[in-house]
């Protein structure tokens, strides 16, 4: 994986163009963003790149994961050559020691975007990690209280049964809101409590921009098949040297908040599971994802949902969004 490095200018949209002429639209239009969401192996990437390539585009990575360096087979990264020579943004941004959190990526997909747009181009969003998308388009936003890595470093040796009992005495309003099993959300609250006391609720803003969303649409027999395919392209290209380098950088509690693509890797490599057992644990694990990724985006009315045979409908109906 090619690490593409691209400084940004954290100034607001307004101010970067001051003095130039907008390619679209009036002063009192908002700046319009195209993002690409479905569940993993949808297709999102492809569908990202060749929006990009018809309206002078580039894409801006939406994925908690990618943004590591050196984390290219488990992420599902894209590739240099699945580029076809598109910008690609907030990829390979950190180290697998450090913290990124969803205000990192909302700072730095908003600069990306100004620049973007500061040039004339089209900025194109798509991953799978919708509660990032959802945080820049202003929904549901929380405080942006800074990372704590000292206390971090504390959670993250106690279990996901100990973070939650610490949530319920601490704030049992946001405990009875969050999932008990996700490690980083129950960190996250509890970093929050340590600074404000409590964790508020989250409230909506109006985006700055206008947003043209589409929703990829694959039957689950199709997706199952896509899912096969990836593991065995995982096993193929170094899934398991990938896992290897990451369990000798950080600590097991930190390993484990990487994902599924590296923990059922690992039981591999101590033997606990074959390599047989280790693509079916894939196809599992991706199913299991995939439906709570599609019941995240089904409550999203904004989403314009289009099967594979509509995407070259849902190419041309950018277009007319963009004018």
């Amino acid at each position: 994986m090619v690490e593409l490095v691209y400084t940004y200018d954290s100034k607001s949209y307004a101010a970067r163009l001051e003095g130039s002429t907008p390619s679209r639209g009036t002063n009192m239009k908002k700046p319009k963003v195209v993002a690409v969401v479905g569940p993993t192996a949808s297709g999102k990437t492809d569908l990202a790149v060749a929006l990009a390539k018809e309206y002078n585009g580039e894409v801006i990575s939406c994925d908690s994961r990618q943004v590591y360096r050196q984390l290219d087979i488990g992420t599902a990264k894209v590739t240099e050559e699945e580029m076809h020579g598109v910008p690609h943004h907030l990829l390979d941004l950190v180290n697998v020691s450090e913290t990124y959190t969803a205000a990192d990526f909302k700072s730095d997909a908003n600069s990306a975007i100004a620049d973007i747009l500061a040039r004339s181009k089209t900025p194109i969003i798509a991953g799978g990690t919708f509660f990032y998308l959802d945080q820049l388009r202003g929904r549901g936003v929380g405080p942006e209280v800074p990372t704590n890595e000292s206390l971090r470093e504390t959670l993250e040796e106690l279990s996901n049964e100990a973070l939650f009992t610490q949530l319920q005495e601490k704030d049992p309003v946001r405990a009875g809101s969050i999932d008990p099993k996700n490690k980083r959300r129950l960190i996250r609250a509890l970093e929050i409590i340590d600074t404000l006391g409590t964790v508020p609720e989250m409230s909506d803003s109006e985006s700055e921009f206008d947003w043209f969303i589409i929703g990829i649409d694959v039957p689950k027999n199709e997706l199952r098949t896509r899912f096969r395919k990836r593991a065995q392209h995982w096993l193929e290209t170094g899934i398991v040297d990938e896992t290897k380098w990451l369990l000798s950088q950080v600590s097991d509690a930190r390993f484990k908040e990487f994902g599924f693509e590296y923990t059922v890797t690992k039981e591999c490599i101590d033997k606990i599971i074959s390599e047989e057992e280790l693509e079916q644990r894939f196809v599992e694990k991706n199913w299991q994802y995939a439906k709570r990724q599609l019941t995240w985006l089904k409550r999203d009315d904004d989403i314009r949902w289009y099967t594979a045979e509509q995407l070259p409908t849902a190419i041309k109906d950018v277009g007319t969004f963009l004018g």
